[in-house]
């Protein structure tokens, strides 16, 4: 993280901290799964460059969200069009400088990583697990109105929903009902 940061702050290319990472730097349970930057998608080839520049490899995956680069074994992933739309100034905006690992980086807002994070659950993968453990780690912090509104046409973010409100995670919603007659 420390190494791919300096070279995108060396190559003046604007991101900030995702995923896991950006959850955990809020008190979210640890991850050591890869480290993720957010990026703009105009600005994501030349962080890749930078990276390589730095001593790492290049990897152009078949997605076409994301671009990679491997340190060694650590995998970092330059993400510009997570599930929910492209990074763009709003995302920018609603991300704070935080201290992690003794840098001063940009990081995601915590409702940012979990709309996508909520957005990413699909058919071929409907694990709960990290957004449930997510969730209950750092309720306090999300603002679960905006996310459940942001995120209200995924199947899967209902079922989420549903779950965490059973769970107590978050409070139950109550339905609006109609007037009688209307």
């Amino acid at each position: 993280m420390k190494r791919a940061a300096a070279a995108l702050r060396d190559a003046d290319i604007p991101f900030m901290l995702g995923g896991g990472l950006a959850a955990w730097a809020r008190g979210g349970p640890r991850s050591d799964n890869d480290v993720d930057f957010f990026v703009r998608e105009d600005e994501a080839e030349r962080a890749l460059e930078a990276l390589v520049e730095s001593g790492m490899r290049a990897e152009r995956p078949p997605e076409e969200w994301l671009l990679k680069a491997h340190d060694g074994d650590v995998l970092v992933d330059l993400i510009y069009r997570p599930s929910g739309g492209p990074i763009d100034s709003e995302f920018f905006a609603r991300a704070e400088e935080l201290e992690v690992l003794g840098h001063s980086l940009l990081v995601a807002s915590i409702d940012d990583v979990f709309v996508s994070k909520l957005l990413a659950l699909t058919e071929q993968e409907p694990d709960f697990q990290s957004v449930l453990e997510l969730a209950r780690a750092l309720r306090e912090q999300i603002d679960w109105e905006s996310v459940r509104s942001r995120t209200r046409d995924s199947p899967f973010a209902r079922a989420f929903f549903t779950l965490a409100e059973g769970l107590g995670i978050v409070a139950l919603v109550k339905p609006v009902r109609e007037p009688a007659g209307a």
